[in-house]
């Protein structure tokens, strides 16, 4: 009897310990299902850059080139040509240089010529960048031709019609996948902290944007002309993504015919 007592104890030990062996294989699995895939969270924690450093009237004083339509002297532009338009937009080598420089060399390479608007999520956003038109494949010319860190600023935020680089949720995941603000609905319900916005950035999201996004993903641009466009791409058919089954897949697809450099930027 003490003998089968003794066995059935090393048998509950071994259990015990394989249980928690798995335990911990779970606890440190990977998130993400598909670690490649690059994607843009709606439900992406919200983080303002350096921005909680500062008080409310020093971040009123900063310099905000996302509401200005003009192209200043220190910034870049560039003109995405669709099937269903134009979109200009104007982006800011001086703030997120690594993004605008990436950029600007694949538009000049004819990298995104042909590229399809892959995921489409109305009063949300529309991505490419992905010839596979899939959101498995990124190309970078930076940083020794790897994915980058996002490039956080207090300067620049997810309003309305702000260009922003995918990442796929790791560190240093940024390239060539981007993403055009489209979400057209007042969005400040949305700010958890206001006091860590300039307040005419808290104006603009009433006319719509994603602040949840702000610090997790590089805002280097900005829509000046051709929101329409957008607005009509959003507005498109989708239907199940295959892989994760979000409704995001368009229907029919509209193509980036190529991205022209209207202004460019010497990064030497």
């Amino acid at each position: 009897m003490k003998k089968n007592n003794v066995i059935l104890l090393s048998i509950i030990g071994v259990l015990v310990v394989a249980l928690a062996v798995v335990l911990v294989i779970f606890a440190n699995r990977p998130k993400s299902d598909n670690s490649s895939t690059t994607q843009t969270e709606q439900t992406a924690s919200q983080t303002t850059g350096s921005s909680s450093q500062k008080s409310q009237a020093e971040l009123d004083k900063l310099d905000l080139p996302q509401l200005s339509s003009k192209v200043a002297e220190d910034e870049a532009e560039v003109k995405i040509q669709t099937s269903e338009g134009d979109i200009a937009i104007k982006l800011f080598p001086k703030i997120a240089p690594m993004a605008v420089e990436n950029f600007l060399n694949l538009a000049k390479d004819g990298y995104y010529n042909n590229n399809k608007f892959f995921r489409v999520i109305k009063n949300f956003m529309i991505q490419s960048g992905d010839p596979t038109g899939q959101g498995t494949s990124s190309k970078s010319t930076v940083n020794n031709n790897q994915p980058f860190a996002v490039e956080a600023s207090d300067k620049l935020y997810n309003i309305r019609g702000a260009l922003s680089l995918a990442n796929t949720g790791q560190p240093n995941s940024s390239s060539s996948q981007f993403f055009i603000v489209q979400n057209a609905q007042d969005a400040t319900a949305q700010i958890q902290d206001p006091g860590k916005y300039p307040t005419k950035i808290l104006d603009a999201y009433k006319q719509g944007g994603t602040p949840q996004l702000d610090g997790s993903y590089t805002v280097f641009g900005q829509v000046i002309s051709g929101l329409e466009v957008v607005d009509k791409i959003a507005s498109g058919e989708v239907k199940a993504n295959p892989s994760s089954g979000e409704q995001s897949s368009p229907v029919n697809p509209v193509t980036i015919t190529g991205v022209s450099v209207v202004k460019g930027w010497d990064f030497k």
